[in-house]
């Protein structure tokens, strides 16, 4: 209600003034006629003066600031994807027992569209996952999101990912698989219920991390050229791929 008395107030102190203005120059030249002319050539003016400064150049900086923001948002998407999120997809990868057909899919090749990128991203994001892991490789998972768990949750800081809620969930995701790793201390004595409800977490945080890093590959082949040649050689679908950067 203050903020409204202040606006009314304001408002109606610069009509006040603006007559104030006319009256002077009235008093000075006795011009009704020149006054009007102006006055109605200002009022005309108004509704394309709206049209470019609201719908055309309001949204061009918009569009302009939203750039910006996805840019830095897909800076901390590679700090991710370089700290924790290509070991994590060589994991997920290791125990899926149908990787071999998902590989076929995702090894990104230099002539890839848009539209492949985003096909891809689509149909990944409603497959139906399959994991299959022992004892051992949970007790890996756990020692490695629990390294890197102080790395994820800084992340989770940056103002730059309100823009960007499908990462935040990738997010939220492995870092609550790392909390539910953790509060079993003791992996090779959990119940079967907790087997499955683990399974559940593992399958959520691959179906993620799949669908952000194609979207990401498609980001770095657009803008960083260099970077997007990198991430093709350490592709963590390719079984070859670390073999050809060290040659």
């Amino acid at each position: 209600m203050r903020k409204l008395n202040w606006l009314m107030v304001l408002g109606l102190s610069l009509v006040a003034l603006s007559a104030i203005l006319y009256s002077i120059h009235f008093a000075l030249f006795h011009d009704v006629h020149h006054i009007l002319i102006y006055l109605i050539g200002d009022i005309a003016f108004v509704p394309i003066e709206v049209l470019l400064v609201t719908l055309i150049i309001h949204r061009l900086l918009t569009v302009r600031e939203k750039r910006a923001v996805l840019k830095k948002v897909n800076m901390v998407i590679g700090l991710f994807f370089s700290e924790v999120g290509t070991d994590l997809l060589k994991f997920l990868s290791r125990v899926n027992p149908d990787s071999a057909t998902l590989r076929e899919q995702l090894i990104v090749q230099n002539d890839w569209t848009r539209r492949q990128f985003a096909s891809r991203s689509r149909a990944f994001k409603k497959m139906s996952y399959q994991v299959s892991f022992s004892v051992e490789d949970l007790e890996e998972l756990k020692a490695f999101l629990l390294e890197k768990r102080d790395f994820l949750l800084r992340l989770l800081e940056n103002q730059s990912l309100l823009e960007h809620e499908a990462f935040t969930d990738l997010l939220w995701a492995t870092l609550h698989l790392a909390e539910e790793l953790e509060n079993r201390r003791e992996l090779r004595t959990i119940p079967e219920t907790d087997i499955r409800h683990l399974e559940g977490d593992i399958k959520r945080v691959y179906r993620t991390i799949i669908t952000q890093w194609l979207l990401y590959m498609h980001h770095l082949k657009r803008y960083y050229p260099y970077l997007f040649s990198l991430s093709t050689r350490i592709n963590p679908f390719d079984p070859d791929a670390s073999a050809v950067v060290t040659q």
